[in-house]
C-alpha cells in the first residue's frame, strides 16, 4: 500500500535535521552540499520556478527533493532536479516516484527540460521518463513537449 504523502516547502534547514545525519552514514554527500549551499547562500530555491520540498507521511519527514534553474546548462529554460533524498526505511514504497512527480509537475510550463545527475539511481529515473544523457554535468534528460496554443 503506498502511503499518504503530503509535500511541503522547506524553508529553514533545521526541518532537515532527521535527514542530514541519516543520509551521512548513509554515504550521501549531496545533502551536505545542500546544507553549505544554502548555508553559504550559493542556493536556496529562492529562484523563479524553483523549490525545495518535504515529503511527509504522518508528519514525519522521510524525504526531499529540490528543483532548480540548471546552474550548468546556460539556458534559463533547463531545470535540475537536486538533492533528492528518502530515507531507507522508506523506499521502494512510493516517495522517490511521488518527489519525482511532484518537481516534474512543479518544472513543467516553467522549463523546457529538466536534466539531473545520478551515481546510482539510472534505472529509477528512467522509470520515471528521463533519457540517458553522456552530459559531463548530466546523466538523466527529460524534454517537455510543448502545448499547442488554439
Amino acid at each position: 500500500m503506498t502511503p499518504t504523502i503530503e509535500f511541503r516547502p522547506i524553508c529553514l534547514l533545521g526541518d532537515l535535521a532527521p535527514l542530514r545525519e541519516k543520509a551521512r552514514c548513509d554515504g550521501y554527500c549531496f545533502i551536505e552540499r545542500l546544507f553549505a549551499e544554502w548555508e553559504s547562500g550559493a542556493n536556496r530555491f529562492d529562484g523563479a520556478g524553483e523549490c525545495l520540498v518535504g515529503a511527509f507521511v504522518d508528519k514525519s519527514l522521510v524525504g526531499i527533493g529540490g528543483l532548480n534553474r540548471d546552474p550548468f546548462a546556460g539556458d534559463a529554460r533547463t531545470g535540475r532536479l537536486r538533492h533528492l533524498f528518502v530515507l531507507e526505511a522508506w523506499r521502494r514504497r512510493g516517495i522517490g516516484r511521488a518527489l519525482v512527480e511532484y518537481l516534474v509537475a512543479a518544472a513543467q510550463g516553467r522549463f523546457a527540460r529538466l536534466r539531473l545527475r545520478s551515481r546510482d539511481a539510472g534505472a529509477f529515473y528512467a522509470q520515471q521518463g528521463f533519457r540517458a544523457a553522456d552530459e559531463a554535468d548530466a546523466t538523466h534528460i527529460m524534454e517537455f513537449v510543448p502545448t499547442a496554443v488554439g
